[in-house]
């Protein structure tokens, strides 16, 4: 018999530790999605405890529910059209004043209500007594308290919730939210003339439904014009007429007299529940930051904090890596022997593993990037980088906030330009887009990995740091060029919330990092692998060319000549002389191979397309897996992989010795890790620029000015490189 189901919406300010107790209350068995018709993420979780089915949906962090932004009109409608069995709204315990305003709107809903005061220990650290009893009394709603990261209180929250969501909804007398006279008279007013109206199917509760038309609230406005048709002008007219009366009353509007009002109400529950002890404890999160956003510390820190978060990528994922090249390698040697001579062995050792092979090896990096990243997360440290990097933000006419997206795009540019969102001014938000996809993405790490591992092997973690410091120095410039040029108008006032420090918990880390290291492992399976099997067709044919007779002529000629010496020879000479004809033949077997991969049709395309990247040190192979990038840049290494690995390498680290046998210099790598991380975003990315900024055109035109810029900067250091003797 299959459990009951009890639905669950969590809801509370940013920053109040909401995503840290959905993530303590399910675990691992969450599913991240989309909001329908909005590309807002959704997280949903499921557990089966105490009995029931318990789905638990984690909504967008906002600081009301007036509808100003895409997170707050998502998080109302889930509310009021969903109709979840029990809202738990999350309350920061240490900052109760802030937090109180969204849980006393929450008041005025009818819906079954929990409020969770979390960070328990940190309100207790600076000294505040909250008495969770008679706050529970005056506000009429269950009140819990709750240490999201120590995972106190969670049974106890979900204990209460059940018991709720059994309840039948009753609206106790110390939940009714009382305004002003003069306000409470307008709302009886208008309640009074909806029902003159008649049988009207209002959207919502009558009560709820006038407060916010007297607010002006647009989405309610539309809703009862859908519901009620005709009566809609009159009821609306009347709005208009209370809503005048009103303002010439308070000379105000009456949104700004209600929010003073409910800040009133909030102000005498604080007076009651709460206390302040009569010593001053230490404010922990302000002494940390009188040295991590000190004007002359703070940003050599930051830098620093970067610098070390590459080289754990870096040094700690190159023992894994080895492991999982180690497997790689014996997978195909163990296919090696199994499977028969011909074009499937081919097809599954040249396509298959050495394409996705060459890419599943970087894995370990990826988790320890999105590990850091989750890091900063966690800690509140990534505000503090939007806060340390405002100064230069303001440059290009941005404020700090706008970095915030952008350090994210270190992770993947498609979440960080969804990001963009939380900004408020348009000319804002679009020019955070154009410069977003600088910010090298997690992507383009297996290309620097390999690259830099095989030509500054030495100083590979510092080399893929100056990488990122460049792709930051150039969307810095490329902001003020823009700001000057396509987007002028001044930089928006802001103030940026520094949330405290907290501890990060460990079991929040992982899931955050695997949450977003499991796309990379989708991408193997999907676009990888088809265009890993694609580049490996285009390489793989014509099977022969015109110059393999010429090549098997002149093996059969060394064989032939090597056979009279060796068999004449005494043992250890002979033994010399067959490692010499294995070690021409491989030469002549490489070179022959060389040749026929040249002429196959990649290698067509690549000639090709070869005299735009010969300037910057880019051969034709490089040239086609630049090409290839535009769907993915991990292709790029799988496209590397089986250009390369083609050849007949097939020792542990095929593509590295392949690399340095080919040519390249580690000035052409720069050069090609340079043009990688500047040039044309991956697809996800461009059709994410089109759909934030509502115009394909921006998105044709980031695809242009990115991989123009890509080339003038390759160029500039391959050339000057070169003139300087490097």
């Amino acid at each position: 018999m299959p459990q009951p189901l009890i639905r669950i919406a969590l809801t509370g300010n940013p920053n109040s530790g909401k995503t840290t107790i959905f993530n303590q209350l399910t675990g691992t068995r969450q599913k991240v999605g989309n909001w329908p018709g909005v590309t807002v993420e959704k997280k949903e979780g499921e557990i089966f405890k105490l009995g029931y089915h318990i789905q638990i949906i984690d909504l967008p962090g906002t600081y009301s529910l007036t509808p100003f932004s895409t997170e707050e009109i998502i998080a109302r409608n889930f509310i009021l059209d969903e109709n979840p069995d029990v809202v738990i709204d999350i309350i920061d315990a240490s900052n109760l004043e802030r937090n109180l305003y969204l849980a006393n709107q929450l008041r005025e809903l009818d819906c079954k209500v929990i409020f969770a005061l979390n960070m328990a220990d940190v309100a207790k650290s600076r000294g505040y007594k909250i008495d969770a009893k008679k706050l529970s009394q005056l506000l009429g709603v269950p009140v819990v308290f709750t240490v999201g990261n120590k995972g106190q209180g969670m049974t106890e929250l979900l204990e209460t919730a059940v018991e709720v969501a059994q309840k039948p909804l009753s609206i106790p007398e110390e939940r009714r939210v009382r305004y002003s006279k003069d306000i409470e008279s307008a709302i009886s007013e208008l309640r009074e003339f909806i029902r003159s109206q008649g049988d009207v199917p209002l959207p919502y509760n009558q009560r709820w439904t006038a407060i916010k038309l007297l607010e002006d609230d647009r989405i309610v406005k539309d809703r009862i014009k859908e519901a009620t048709g005709g009566k809609s002008r009159e009821i609306l007219n009347k709005t208009e007429d209370l809503r005048r009366r009103l303002m010439s009353r308070f000379d105000d509007e009456p949104e700004i007299i209600m929010t003073d009002e409910r800040y009133g109400f909030i102000a005498g529950i604080i007076k009651e529940v709460m206390s302040t002890s009569t010593f001053q404890r230490i404010d922990m999160s302000r002494n940390i930051d009188l040295v991590l956003t000190n004007r002359f510390l703070g940003f050599p820190i930051f830098i620093f904090f970067i610098w070390a978060m590459f080289q754990i990528t870096f040094s700690l994922g190159a023992y894994p890596m080895e492991w999982i090249d180690a497997g790689v390698v014996g997978l195909s040697t163990l296919l090696d022997t199994l499977l028969p001579s011909g074009m499937l062995e081919d097809f599954i050792l040249d396509g298959v593993i050495a394409g996705v092979g060459s890419v599943i090896v970087f894995l370990p990096n990826i988790l320890l990037l999105f590990f850091c990243i989750a890091l900063f997360e966690d800690t509140g440290y990534m505000a503090r980088a939007a806060f340390l990097m405002d100064r230069i933000m303001h440059l290009i006419g941005l404020h700090g906030k706008s970095f915030i997206p952008m350090l994210m795009g270190f992770g993947c540019s498609v979440p960080a330009i969804m990001a963009t969102r939380t900004l408020e001014s348009r000319k804002d938000r679009i020019l955070t887009i154009l410069i977003t996809p600088f910010m090298s993405c997690s992507a383009r790490l297996p290309v620097y990995i390999v690259l830099a591992g095989t030509f500054f092997a030495a100083n590979a973690g510092t080399v893929i740091f100056a990488v990122y410091l460049f792709g930051v120095v150039v969307s810095i410039l490329s902001g003020r060029l823009f700001r000057t040029v396509l987007l002028r108008g001044e930089d928006a006032p802001f103030v940026m919330e520094l949330p405290p420090y907290r501890m990060p918990m460990i079991r929040s880390l992982l899931i955050h990092m695997w949450d977003r290291s499991k796309l990379f492992l989708k991408k193997m399976g999907g676009i990888i692998l088809a265009g890993s099997i694609l580049v490996w067709a285009l390489s793989s044919f014509p099977k022969e060319s015109r110059y393999s007779p010429v090549y098997e002529a002149q093996i059969a000629r060394i064989t032939g000549a090597y056979a009279a010496r060796i068999q004449t020879a005494d043992p250890p000479e002979a033994e010399r002389l067959k490692l010499e004809q294995e070690e021409l033949i491989q030469k002549l077997s490489l070179a022959k191979e060389a040749k026929r991969a040249e002429n196959s049709y990649i290698g067509r395309i690549g000639k090709v397309i070869e005299p735009v990247f010969q300037p910057i040190g880019i051969d034709w192979r490089g040239s086609v897996a630049l090409l290839t990038g535009f769907v993915a840049k991990e292709i790029v290494v799988s496209t590397l992989g089986v250009l390369y690995v083609a050849e007949g390498d097939a020792e542990s680290e095929a593509l590295r010795h392949a690399l340095k046998r080919s040519g390249i210099t580690p000035l052409s790598a720069l050069s090609m890790m340079i043009f990688v991380l500047l040039y044309i975003p991956c697809l996800a990315t461009v059709s994410a620029i089109a759909r934030e900024t509502g115009s394909a055109r921006w998105a044709v035109f980031n695809i242009g000015y990115t991989t123009a810029v890509a080339w003038g900067m390759a160029f500039i250091i391959y050339q000057g490189g070169r003139i300087l003797g490097f």
